[in-house]
């Protein structure tokens, strides 16, 4: 790497969204190595809710990320009633399990546009984000809100899935199953996409499991994870659906593997509302939550999502922490850039090269340690130091 050339792409680039820099060691047109820097967004999140409500926390959770919040907010819904540990109405389960599919379908429908754009192809962008928006009004009208969905409360769901709308979501479940295996033909067939995407981006399984990849970046390199079927949750339990996976662990393998998720997405929501009981949608819980800690975790559109709650006996969580996707899939990146034997990464493969991990920094930078400008010494903040500095004084 003697010869290589540094190229920064970030944190401020076109081909990013949000801010992160790799950068790429480039003999020529070919990438020889790659290093990331992460870092640059922190919203304090996990500390602000410390002074919140649990309910006023599902709120903020929903925020972590404009594209999956109901995973977020399910999560630590899910962490909470862990702690509490009463049994929810089996209708509430299986509303939670229709809005967490109805938005890995929207989440999947975004990404296949983002990629197409990524490589040039416009036109499938185009035709893709078109269809999704019917996702998106169907969203708003089982929710009330196309983004922040507030659909889950601890204890149950918000609002319940009336009959007449059960009936719509099936109507656009079965015109948007004929537009997604058009896609996917479309996908295989299409020269333009399948010369920018088939051998680019490579993840070996034997990587892929070393590096902890999670989604549809593991399962596009043959490993069969999904936290819906190893750790079955909500109404996962009593629904069947397939993990999909794919061997050639390339872009080629993570396109088809959330095309083929988004099927399996609209069957799942299918069975759901052919199965769902009647009864309440949630119980009531106490306000002040008993000392202990809870786990939430669900398989988000990018991976598995873990969030863990410590209480101790109020009404605020003295602790809360987030393990987004993208934190673990960001060790496969120098990876899949960097250029091995027959394996040859050019500058133009690493736009989509990244973002086939359906990369979100907001959903996963925090602050690691402090660096002086002007000596170059960094350091690591106590967590004395943490509540000295911290809006009123800590706890």
């Amino acid at each position: 790497m003697s010869t290589a050339i540094d190229i920064p792409i970030g944190p401020q680039h076109p081909a990013l969204k949000e801010p992160i820099n790799i950068t790429c060691y480039v003999d020529g047109e070919q990438v020889v190595g790659a290093k990331l820097r992460m870092g640059y967004n922190h919203r304090g999140i996990e500390k602000a809710g410390e002074y919140q409500s649990y309910i006023q926390n599902l709120y903020l959770a929903e925020r972590i990320c404009g594209i999956c919040g109901i995973v977020h907010s399910f999560s630590l819904a899910q962490a909470t009633e862990d702690i509490i540990g009463k049994e929810l109405p089996r209708r509430a389960d299986y509303i939670r399990t229709i809005g967490l599919e109805l938005n890995r379908v929207h989440s999947h429908l975004l990404w296949l546009g983002v990629a197409a754009h990524e490589v040039g192809f416009d036109t499938l962008f185009m035709y893709v984000w078109r269809d999704r928006e019917a996702v998106m009004d169907l969203i708003e009208e089982v929710t009330g809100n196309r983004v922040t969905y507030a659909l889950v409360t601890i204890g149950g769901v918000r609002r319940d899935l009336p009959q007449e709308r059960a009936e719509k979501v099936l109507r656009v479940m079965d015109l948007l199953e004929e537009k997604v295996k058009k896609y996917k033909k479309m996908c295989i067939d299409e020269k333009t996409l399948r010369m920018r995407c088939d051998g680019v981006g490579l993840l070996r399984k034997e990587d892929a499991i070393a590096l902890c990849a999670v989604g549809p970046t593991a399962r596009a390199s043959g490993v069969p994870y999904d936290v819906r079927a190893d750790d079955p949750h909500a109404a996962y339990d009593e629904i069947p659906f397939k993990v999909v996976t794919y061997d050639t662990c390339d872009v080629t393998a993570r396109v088809l593997v959330r095309i083929d998720e988004t099927l399996e997405s609209i069957n799942i929501i299918r069975e759901a509302i052919k199965k769902m009981p009647s009864g309440p949608i949630r119980v009531r819980l106490p306000r002040v939550v008993p000392a202990g800690e809870g786990v939430g975790r669900t398989e988000a559109p990018r991976g598995e999502v873990i969030h863990y709650v410590r209480s101790n006996n109020s009404d605020k969580p003295f602790r809360w922490k987030v393990r987004a996707p993208t934190l673990a899939n960001f060790l496969s990146i120098p990876v899949m850039l960097t250029s091995k034997g027959d394996y040859v990464v050019n500058i133009a493969d690493i736009p989509i090269a990244f973002a086939s991990i359906d990369p979100c920094m907001s959903c996963t930078d925090r602050a690691i340690k402090f660096v002086d400008v002007n000596d170059g010494k960094s350091w690591v903040w106590s967590l004395s130091q943490i509540k000295r500095v911290s809006h009123g004084g800590g706890r």
